[in-house]
């Protein structure tokens, strides 16, 4: 069974850091692509952030220069921090895990995280 559980969000001010953790299990994690995606309210859910097996990553545009995605293969876990935080990052952040290219309906999810941002 998959199972991913992330952990790392909560409240920060403007301008600060947070990094978020996603734990796995029952996947053979070295070979998944890795990725984190976040859902706003009222908002449909987009993607962040990926990290493919060999170790390359990508960014959506709104976050690069500010977030990294990093993974730990003996330890079964990705990362992302999160620098320069907006409000407009408050979300839900989602780990995700797939053989293969992420997409928004397919892989195993994780149960969110919450991330606020604000003053």
């Amino acid at each position: 069974q998959v199972q991913l559980v992330e952990s790392g969000g909560g409240l920060v001010q403007p301008g600060g850091s947070l990094r978020l953790s996603c734990g796995t299990s029952g996947i053979i994690f070295r070979l998944a692509t890795m990725g984190w995606y976040r859902q706003a309210p009222g908002k449909q859910r987009e993607f962040v952030a990926q990290t493919a097996s060999g170790g390359s990553t990508n960014y959506a545009d709104s976050v690069k220069g500010r977030f990294t995605i990093s993974r730990d293969n003996a330890k079964n876990t990705v990362y992302l921090q999160m620098n320069s935080l907006k409000p407009e990052d408050t979300a839900i952040y989602y780990c995700t895990a797939k053989y293969g290219p992420l997409s928004p309906q397919g892989g195993s999810w994780g149960q969110g995280t919450q991330v606020t941002v604000s003053p």
